[in-house]
């Protein structure tokens, strides 16, 4: 009966994390890792841009070949920085941290994945030139929070998944990266249980579904790999928000302007879009929140 015990768990986790964690694996009572638990987490979603129309002169083989390629050296880096694959759905990777194996800096591991998945589709831009697809992007959310984990599903498929409201607020910021011109945007829980690593306010926003608003960040790089431009850039991006956030229209309106043309940022531009309406129609008790209708 163990060795069947061990040999299922093998199988169901040898989809999902490194091999050489198995054994840590084993060691953990079978009923606690497969049993629906409740845990501290962190989530990440991670989905090519605009994937659909990239590839549709693709035929099936040209395809097959650029998943693999693309979504082995992403596994990698995940199962590098301690997480586990939950799923692929074509292009879409989700992966999270904190289980089955605990870890204290589960969001620490997912932000540092999600800059090295960045830097990986930067150096992979060559490689698919052939197959027209050198403007390669991905957008990634990540958020930190309560969440069920666990062996879920039916008799027939099942799968080692997690599940919640929090599961739900990491897919909406990944979606909400082509909104606002960035690749990678994670919640304020995910940004202070991080160190080292830079971050610059994105918004304080309420997503469809959830009534509880959420401020949301940019991670840069980590903090070593600042440079004197970027630092400069970051204090006037702070500064333009303080006035943004105080209702000093015109001061953060500059500040934008000026913002916008030393970065081509489109971030910015939209913040000006915001205050040109504010500066027409003062709103009433604002409170710096932008409502996003849509998922």
């Amino acid at each position: 009966h163990e060795n069947a015990q061990r040999k299922r768990i093998h199988n169901i986790f040898g989809h999902y994390v490194p091999i050489e964690h198995i054994n840590s694996i084993m060691e953990y009572p079978s009923n606690e890792l497969l049993s629906g638990q409740r845990r501290e987490m962190s989530v990440l979603f991670s989905d090519i841009r605009n994937f659909t129309s990239l590839s549709e002169h693709l035929s099936s083989q040209q395809l097959r070949h650029f998943l693999n390629r693309y979504l082995t050296p992403v596994t990698k880096i995940i199962f590098q920085r301690k997480g586990t694959i939950d799923k692929y759905v074509g292009d879409m990777v989700m992966a999270f941290w904190g289980a089955p194996l605990h870890d204290k800096e589960h969001a620490q591991h997912a932000v540092l994945a999600a800059l090295d998945i960045q830097q990986l589709i930067v150096e992979l831009q060559s490689e698919f030139t052939d197959l027209n697809l050198s403007s390669l992007s991905a957008g990634i959310g990540i958020h930190t929070g309560e969440m069920n984990v666990g062996d879920m599903g039916s008799d027939y498929r099942r799968a080692y998944t997690v599940l919640g409201d929090a599961v739900n607020l990491g897919s909406r910021l990944e979606s909400l990266t082509k909104y606002y011109g960035v690749n990678t945007l994670v919640s304020e829980d995910t940004c202070k249980s991080c160190t080292g690593i830079t971050f610059r306010y994105i918004d304080h926003v309420r997503v469809k579904g959830r009534q509880q608003a959420v401020k949301i960040y940019e991670p840069v790089c980590l903090n070593k790999e600042l440079i004197n431009k970027q630092t400069d850039a970051l204090k006037r991006h702070e500064q333009a928000f303080e006035d943004y956030l105080a209702h000093h229209w015109k001061a953060s309106q500059q500040q934008f302007s000026e913002l916008f043309k030393q970065t081509q940022d489109p971030l910015y531009t939209l913040y000006i879009e915001r205050i040109n309406k504010h500066l027409d129609k003062p709103p009433k008790d604002w409170d710096g929140i932008y409502e996003h209708r849509n998922k």
